[in-house]
Formats: C-alpha cells, sequence, structure tokens
C-alpha cells in the first residue's frame, strides 16, 4: 500500500524528462569533460597530503 503516490510521481518525472525540450551547451559541457574551465581553480598539490592528516595519527613513543 502506499506505492500508487510514489509511482505516479516517478511517472510524471520520467514523463517530464523524455518530453522536455533542453537546450545543452556542448561546448561547456566539451570543456568541464576535457579539464579547461579556463578560470583560477587550479588546486596547488605540492604539499604533502601527509603532512596535513599528521595530527591524526596515533603516536608511537
Amino acid at each position: 500500500m502506499g506505492r500508487g503516490r510514489a509511482k505516479a510521481k516517478q511517472t510524471k518525472v520520467a514523463r517530464d524528462l523524455k518530453y522536455r525540450t533542453h537546450e545543452t551547451d556542448f561546448g561547456a559541457l566539451a570543456r568541464e569533460l576535457h579539464g579547461e574551465d579556463g578560470g583560477g581553480g587550479d588546486v596547488d598539490r605540492s604539499t604533502d597530503d601527509h603532512d596535513e592528516w599528521s595530527d591524526y595519527a596515533k603516536r608511537r613513543d
């Protein structure tokens, strides 16, 4: 019991996705997939990850 409302909502969403026209920016999609975002989103990987988590390591004295 109670499955009717959920199934009706899923049907509505599926029908909406199927018949709605989407304006897809394929150029932006290609840039995202190839990693060419063009804006200073570079992360500095020069730091060692172990240094960041060394505070959580068990101390052996």
